[in-house]
């Protein structure tokens, strides 16, 4: 007797005989549309009477008996979910008689070959045939001329269909091109705009001046409006492929908020960040960190010194990246002295950002005078260094904001002031591009861990974590 694997799930009852993928993806044998289920989560496989259960590399994993497992093999029957949430799916073997072969058709009378032969060859020369014969093959040939006819006219239709199509996609090729270059422009205009008003921003607050501050405002709001503007074009031109997995969204999403063009992404972007997102999900510092932010009150904060700045809260993340919240950490000596706090100010960055440096400025150990430590006036001295590096060298990129912050502003900023002065023409990507050779490997990692645990904050469970957005409770303003 052969053994049949039985599938069920809340909405299906299939019956497999062969090897099969269950997944979001189209070509899956068992699809399951859920936020958990990666395009391709697991892969059973029948070998010899055995059926095994196998994880495809999936971002939620597989699970059994509440303990997460790379692969299972169904013995009698067996409940596999998929994610630590996900949707369940029952697997039962089941034996199947062999089937019956089917009935030998009888005999024809006389075969097809033979009977063409006769009827629709072309004659040898000298060949006596009946009258029979002879007005079968007439009326054969009167057919196939028509037929030929017929075949010429459906070809040129054809043709000519293959010839609109082919227009018509072409002329929606270039409409689409032309409509995504207007998209990059509008977005580049904006960004430029970020610039202008964050360093109006800064002329206000260092004059004082109310009626300042009330065109500030005004600005920002033509710059929400434009932003709308671009979202409802991006709707459009559906950037955001039906197809695309919820984390791919997010991670298109996020670029968008550190002030990267979704349009202008590099290729490999998305498969890099998931890839520094993988190890996240293998080490448990950001479920730890996170906690201790939010078990001290470091969130609220946080978040709104950088909105009082106008600039994205997810730099939430760099504190974790620098200290994993610890404000009473000290870094390793450098030529331009011990970084401490939560922040990891350096002494000369902390004292030019109103930050008193402690008499034990030069030891590796917490400091009670020195202000660095105190995570308040930290973080409100750490958003009003983040708003001048974004607002200036950085051109309104928070990946190069970021780049500065690891890697020495004046670093960075030779390499930037080397490039022209704008958005589209000085962002991480051409930095990266024109001058490689000089990126160092641990900045590079530093800004990828960074927009990855930002990706993973917008929704932590679809990442296979147990906590919520940190920053969730921004979402009702």
């Amino acid at each position: 007797m052969a053994m049949a694997l039985r599938v069920r799930t809340e909405t299906t009852d299939q019956l497999f005989h062969s090897s099969f993928r269950i997944g979001r993806a189209e070509d899956c044998g068992l699809r399951i549309q859920n936020d958990f289920v990666s395009r391709y989560h697991v892969e059973v496989v029948v070998e010899g009477e055995r059926w095994i259960v196998r994880d495809l590399g999936s971002s939620n994993g597989i699970f059994v008996g509440g303990n997460r497992v790379p692969h299972a093999e169904v013995v009698g029957s067996m409940v596999v979910r998929l994610g630590v949430e996900g949707p369940a799916v029952g697997f039962k073997l089941e034996e199947v008689s062999p089937a019956s072969p089917a009935p030998a058709p009888p005999a024809p009378l006389e075969s097809t070959a033979v009977f063409a032969a006769r009827y629709f060859k072309e004659p040898a020369e000298g060949e006596a045939v009946g009258e029979h014969t002879q007005m079968v093959r007439r009326a054969f040939k009167q057919v196939q001329t028509k037929q030929k006819r017929k075949h010429r006219a459906v070809v040129g239709v054809l043709l000519l269909a293959v010839i609109a199509i082919g227009g018509y996609a072409y002329y929606q090729h270039r409409h689409i091109a032309q409509q995504t270059a207007m998209a990059k422009d509008l977005f580049y205009a904006m960004k430029a705009l970020d610039v202008d008003i964050a360093n109006v921003e800064k002329l206000v607050r260092d004059s004082q001046s109310g009626q300042g501050a009330e065109q500030v405002q005004r600005y920002q709001s033509r710059q929400r409006e434009m932003a709308k503007s671009y979202d409802r074009f991006l709707t459009s031109l559906k950037v955001y492929d039906p197809k695309m997995s919820e984390e791919q969204r997010l991670i298109l999403r996020m670029a968008r908020v550190f002030g990267e063009c979704e349009l202008d992404m590099p290729p490999g972007f998305v498969e890099e960040v998931q890839n520094y997102i993988k190890k996240w999900q293998s080490s448990g510092r950001l479920a730890r960190a996170v906690q201790q932010a939010q078990a001290n009150g470091y969130t609220q904060k946080i978040t709104t010194e950088f909105l009082a700045q106008n600039l994205p809260p997810q730099f939430f993340y760099l504190a974790l990246q620098e200290s994993d919240f610890d404000p009473f950490i000290s870094g390793p000596p450098t030529y331009k002295g011990i970084a401490k706090g939560m922040w990891q100010f350096i002494p000369e960055t902390g004292l030019k950002y109103g930050l008193r440096v402690g008499p034990l400025a030069d030891f590796r150990r917490p400091d009670p005078a020195d202000e660095r430590h105190q995570w308040e006036k930290a973080t409100n001295a750490a958003a009003r260094y983040i708003k001048d590096i974004y607002s200036t060298d950085a051109q309104a990129s928070g990946l190069l904001v970021m780049a500065s912050y690891n890697w020495g502003e004046h670093r960075v900023v030779n390499l930037l002031r080397s490039m022209p002065a704008n958005p589209r023409e000085r962002n991480f990507w051409k930095v990266l591009t024109d001058h490689k050779e000089k990126f160092p490997k641990e900045t590079y990692d530093y800004v990828y861990y960074i927009f990855s645990a930002a990706v993973i904050g917008e929704n932590p469970k679809l990442f296979g974590f147990k906590f919520d957005n940190p920053l969730g409770h921004l979402e009702s303003r």
